[in-house]
Parts: C-alpha cells; sequence; structure tokens
C-alpha cells in the first residue's frame, strides 16, 4: 500500500509550480544573462564563492534547487552537478535555462526527504543547499540524515540560509520596528500562510499567477541545525552569520551591487542571513 502523501507537500509543491515561471521570467533570477554571458554566475554563488573554495571536479547535488540558477552557476565553477526539487514545473524551467545556457546539468524531481531513493544511492562529494530551503522542511534532524546519508566520506555540506533569527520577525505598522513575532525554534505544527505574492518583482506584463496560495512552513534554530548535522556525524568547520539576505523581506531596506539587501539603519542590529560547512569523516 502507498504512503498518504503529506498535506505541507502538495500545499508547498503546488504553490512551488504556480511561483517557477513568474520566476524564470523575473529580473531578479537574471535568466537571461545566464543565456547571454557563459562566465555569469548567481548573486547567491558570488557572495559565497570566497568561502565555497575550489570545487572543479567534484560531484555535487544542489538539494531544493527551484529553477536552477545557483545550480548551473556551481557548474560554471567546475562543479559536476545535479539539481533536486519537489517542483516538477521549477525542473522543467530548471532544464530549459541549462539547455539556452550551455550548461550539463542533471536534474531530478523529488522531495528532500525521498533524495536517496529518488537519485538510485548515488553519494555525492558536495551537498549544496541555498537560500529559502529549509523553512518549507518539518524536520531539521531528518534533513541532516539525508544530507548525511548523501555525502561520499570526506564530502562536504555547503549551505547559505535565510537566518532563524529573520523569520521571526515582523515590522510593527504603528511603530515601524522589527518585532519577533513568529517561533524561532522548531515546532510540532507548521505556520500556514495565504499569500498570492512571491518575493520577487515580476516581469512586465507577465500574466502568471499564484492560484495555490496556501503554504505549509517551518523554522529551525540555528542550534537545532547545527546540533543535527553534529548527530548524524558531520563536523562543523564553518558557520558565519551576515547582516545581508539577497531578497527584500521588508520595506525600506537598500540593496548593493550584487542584490544583497540589507537594513538601512543598525544593519547590525539583525542577523539576515547564514552560511554552514560541514565534511564527513573519512
Amino acid at each position: 500500500m502507498s504512503e498518504v502523501e503529506p498535506a505541507y507537500l502538495s500545499l508547498n509543491r503546488a504553490n512551488w509550480d504556480d511561483r517557477a515561471p513568474l520566476h524564470a521570467a523575473a529580473p531578479d533570477y537574471e535568466v537571461q544573462a545566464f543565456v547571454d554571458d557563459p562566465h555569469h554566475l548567481s548573486g547567491v554563488v558570488r557572495f559565497d564563492r570566497p568561502r565555497l573554495g575550489d570545487v572543479t571536479g567534484l560531484v555535487g547535488i544542489h538539494l531544493q534547487c527551484h529553477i536552477g540558477t545557483d545550480t548551473i552557476s556551481l557548474s560554471r565553477l567546475g562543479a559536476r552537478m545535479t539539481g533536486l526539487d519537489l517542483s516538477g514545473v521549477s525542473i522543467e524551467h530548471a532544464r530549459r535555462i541549462a539547455a539556452a545556457a550551455g550548461a550539463d546539468v542533471d536534474y531530478v524531481v523529488s522531495d528532500v526527504y525521498a533524495a536517496e531513493n529518488a537519485l538510485s544511492g548515488r553519494t555525492f562529494d558536495l551537498v549544496y543547499v541555498s537560500i529559502g530551503a529549509l523553512c518549507w522542511l518539518p524536520c531539521v534532524d531528518r534533513w541532516a540524515a539525508v544530507v548525511a546519508g548523501l555525502l561520499r566520506p570526506g564530502g562536504r555540506l555547503f549551505i547559505r540560509d535565510a537566518h532563524p533569527m529573520l523569520d521571526t520577525l515582523d515590522r510593527d505598522e504603528t511603530s515601524g520596528l522589527l518585532t519577533p513575532v513568529w517561533p524561532y525554534f522548531e515546532t510540532p505544527d507548521p505556520e500556514v500562510w495565504d499569500e498570492d505574492a512571491t518575493y520577487v518583482a515580476a516581469a512586465e506584463g507577465d500574466e502568471h499567477r499564484i492560484t495555490h496560495t496556501t503554504t505549509h512552513s517551518w523554522n529551525h534554530g540555528l542550534g537545532e541545525t547545527v546540533t543535527a548535522l553534529v548527530g548524524h556525524g558531520l563536523l562543523l568547520t564553518l558557520l558565519e552569520e551576515h547582516d545581508s539576505v539577497p531578497f527584500s523581506p521588508f520595506p525600506g531596506m537598500v540593496v548593493d551591487e550584487i542584490g544583497e539587501w540589507r537594513l538601512s539603519e543598525r544593519p547590525a542590529s539583525v542577523a539576515m542571513s547564514f552560511t554552514l560547512g560541514a565534511t564527513k569523516p573519512g
């Protein structure tokens, strides 16, 4: 008897299926730049390039790759990349963009928790995770077990994601102050959202719409994430917190030349994102 798919998976997949064509056409994703310039890299990868080190020849898997612009960027730095995402529509766009950009990237449709089966037991030198990933997963410990299973001995995890501190905050409409509203720590039940907007501006004239508006998300404390990885045998090699993030979570933020957004006042007061590295012994 086949297992019934959890409701969060069906809801989130439908929402990301709707987002994919919007994002593929949105200026912020710079799809045309990938096609026109064989050396173009995503802002996310450019930001972390000094921390990534040399990836030449590494066999990598990008979990929750969405439309694959970060995946292509790692391929252009010399890694042999596979991208994996639960949204079949996102993967269709990822394949189209990679073909147009001349990038040799493989793509697989799968939920993260089913990645080991979907990848037929393959293991990798590099597991890569980029912005906006962990919040869609109900259990960070289960995610860490998947990462450990995908890594070869000596392989490494590299993740840049929104900081869980950021994900607690909302701007008070009266005072204008950022206030912690949402849970910092992982909770059994999700936060349920009903939103027909996404985090980037649509291309002018784009008539695609988000019709599947309900999503489920969870926050995971930074300590919970580190503890989960260590608990599954990985060794922490890097943990850096940043005052910027590559999207604008609140009105009134300022953007730099590579698309990183910061608070316009007192940016050092809030951790916006983090970069983490870990290795599998062996």
